[in-house]
């Protein structure tokens, strides 16, 4: 406010003055036309009659001065200054000073004398003409206290029109606010942006993606419980049963025979508990803002460290178990922990479906386009229906009805390869009875990955 202010003093001064500097411009062209050097001396004709008639037009006092530039010779007010910067021929000079302690405006213009002074050949007349500011700043005054009263009309209808303004563009949003407040703490629904400003919508937008991950994580956690109440609820029963029958037993042999289906159901329930919270992680990893932490990891290696893992296993069913893959890496862009437990699944279910004495192998496989992570097995392999219905949760196939499980690796490898771009392929062998588990890479970017992983590899 006070910059404008003073901005618009400035101008409306430099306006003032320009004006009055016209009219001072004006009489000291007429007291230079009316001042001669003919007559070997300096003159001029009725100065006075002219300042009367510039006195009456701008209704301040009016001085004037004629002189040679050496002030040898001179007519009028002798005090009159002359300005501070050298006077240039034929061009007048405005500048303020201060004449008999009244302050003035003064117009000065030096040209040479036509004909010359005898006494000075080469010498220039210096004609000056001043007013006083009275009236110069009494009408300044008015312009801008004019100027003030325009500019805080101005500037109050701004603030008028600013603030309505905001209340009515905040209307809709004090609307959703109170939407919002009267909404029950379950109540999900995706906000309504259609009556909002442009400029708010992408902010509702934006809202109601995260209110949907928000949801899609309360609705996974909701499944997760229900499965674990549902699930967990049957062995921790026999559990239960097994434990009172030990307790109440007396024969060690059939104490020993309760411990050991004790333990069997102990493993059942540890399994199923670590595949139902690996799966709740793989599905929570899908909902975060980006996904899960991608990264360069190589298949090779990932083949490699999951048959060590699980080798132990493998021996104790004096399976022919190992990996057959390239001696060259072979990357692809993915979560490593997530690959991890998703191989661990293929393999563990391939272990656990193999005949005893059987073959178990990890292959990696690659060409141009795709790469491959293919679990084979040698064991009973799936019909159509069980290959269509494959991944869904706490569904088991015809091969599997007797064998102990909970239907979980397929539906945790399934999500973990939908996270990856990936697809997961079963398919039983050509040659004879057991199954294809493969996982199938895109390698479209396979240059950039190629670059990544030499990036990484020390």
């Amino acid at each position: 406010m006070s910059g404008t202010l003073w901005f618009s003093n400035r101008l409306l001064r430099d306006q003032v003055d320009l004006a009055y500097d016209r009219a001072l411009a004006g009489a000291l062209r007429a007291i230079d036309l009316n001042t001669s050097t003919a007559s070997g001396g300096l003159s001029v004709e009725q100065p006075f009659l002219l300042l009367e008639f510039f006195e009456l037009t701008t209704n301040a006092r009016v001085y004037f001065r004629v002189s040679t530039e050496d002030g040898l010779a001179e007519i009028g007010s002798p005090f009159l200054p002359l300005p501070t910067e050298p006077l240039v021929s034929g061009e007048p000079q405005f500048y303020f000073a201060q004449h008999e302690e009244t302050p003035v405006r003064v117009a000065a213009l030096a040209r040479p004398a036509h004909p010359p002074l005898p006494s000075n050949p080469n010498g220039r007349i210096v004609v000056q003409v001043a007013e006083s500011l009275g009236t110069r700043e009494v009408f300044l005054d008015q312009v801008l206290r004019r100027s003030i009263e325009r500019d805080a009309l101005g500037i109050g209808m701004s603030v008028l029109l600013l603030v309505m303004g905001i209340v009515i563009t905040l209307r809709p949003l004090t609307r959703l606010r109170q939407e919002l407040e009267s909404r029950p703490a379950d109540d999900l629904r995706p906000l309504d942006a259609t009556a909002l400003p442009s400029e708010v919508r992408p902010l509702v937008v934006a809202v109601n993606r995260h209110m949907a991950r928000y949801a899609e994580m309360a609705r996974t956690q909701r499944q997760f419980l229900d499965d674990a109440s549902h699930q967990l609820r049957t062995p921790l029963s026999v559990l239960r049963t097994q434990v009172d029958f030990a307790l109440r037993e007396t024969d060690p042999a059939e104490t020993r025979r309760a411990l050991l289906a004790m333990h069997e159901g102990l493993d059942r329930a540890v399994r199923m508990a670590n595949q139902m919270l690996a799966l709740a992680r793989a599905r929570d990893a899908s909902l975060l803002e980006g996904g899960a932490v991608m990264e360069v990891v190589d298949l090779v290696e990932l083949a490699q460290g999951v048959a060590r893992q699980l080798l132990p296993n493998a021996r104790a069913k004096r399976l022919d178990f190992g990996v057959e893959a390239p001696s060259s890496p072979v990357p692809v862009r993915g979560s490593d922990w997530l690959l991890r437990e998703a191989l661990l699944n293929l393999v563990d279910n391939a272990i656990r479906y193999a005949p005893i004495g059987s073959a178990v192998t990890v292959h990696v496989l690659r060409d141009e386009r795709h790469a491959l992570l293919q679990v084979e097995d040698q064991g009973p392999g799936m019909n159509a229906h069980d290959i269509e219905r494959a991944g869904v949760r706490f569904r088991r196939g015809t091969a599997g009805k007797q064998l102990p499980g909970a239907g979980l690796g397929l539906a945790i490898v399934h999500t973990i390869a939908q996270m990856h771009g990936a697809s997961l392929r079963l398919e039983n062998r050509d040659d004879g009875p057991g199954l294809h588990a493969t996982l199938v890479f895109s390698l479209g970017d396979s240059g950039q990955t190629e670059s990544r992983w030499k990036a990484a590899t020390p």
